[in-house]
């Protein structure tokens, strides 16, 4: 399965986020194929990180790269989420959906959501 993101969506370095203890992580389907991204990342776990929850320094930080992207960028954003089965699901598990997603970052086989409600 492809996840079709581009690199200008993946706006928060690993050195900020790391693997907060916080994070909903999607179980790995066992035989599933592992959806990867058009660079050839394959995502091996899913976080779902409401922009809340992170630190003052990596929110504001977020909150300016939001400020940033344009319209259409987070509707594709949202769009190449809601055609990836496991991110859907990490979502749903949370109470949320792809609306609610303001950004993403991929490292390390890791997709951290970054999520804004109300």
């Amino acid at each position: 399965m492809t996840m079709r993101i581009s690199t200008a969506f993946v706006v928060i370095a690993t050195l900020f986020l790391g693997t907060p203890a916080f994070a909903q992580r999607a179980p790995s389907q066992s035989g599933a194929e592992t959806p990867s991204t058009q660079s050839g990342t394959v995502v091996t776990s899913i976080q779902v990180v409401d922009v809340k929850e992170l630190q003052p320094a990596v929110r504001s930080k977020v909150d300016e790269i939001i400020a940033q992207t344009s319209d259409t960028e987070i509707q594709s954003l949202r769009k190449s989420i809601d055609d990836m089965p496991e991110a859907t699901s990490a979502l749903k598990a949370k109470g949320l959906n792809s609306s609610q997603v303001v950004a993403i970052s991929i490292a390390d086989g890791v997709l951290t959501m970054i999520t804004k409600t109300a």
